[in-house]
């Protein structure tokens, strides 16, 4: 688990046993797997937040539209994402190695 920092801390023991419990070619897709640096989009989210940048990067496209539309909802979404766009991400990545198990 090298890749701690790409997932929530709360699910890293249950992703553990799930890993332990794969076949070597699920591990493989996993390791394999693009997932997206929270620091990274963090940074992102600093410099070009407000253009819905972050949540394109994401996947988050409807979000990203809006903010983009709206200039973040006049700064309310901008606000909001300067809390959870960490752990969006981190619970993103989850998601996708979850269905790759």
């Amino acid at each position: 688990m090298t890749n701690q920092k790409f997932f929530p801390a709360e699910k890293i023991m249950f992703l553990k046993e799930k890993l332990l419990s794969a076949d070597e070619s699920k591990l493989n897709l996993v390791n394999a797997a693009d997932l997206k640096d929270p620091t990274t989009i963090l940074l992102i989210f600093i410099f070009v937040g407000s253009l819905g940048v972050d949540r394109f990067m994401i996947g988050d496209t409807g979000m990203g539209v809006l903010k983009l539309l709206t200039a973040g909802v006049c700064g309310i979404l901008t606000i909001v994402d300067w809390f959870t766009i960490s752990n969006k991400t981190r619970e993103l990545n989850f998601q996708k190695v979850m269905t790759i198990i």
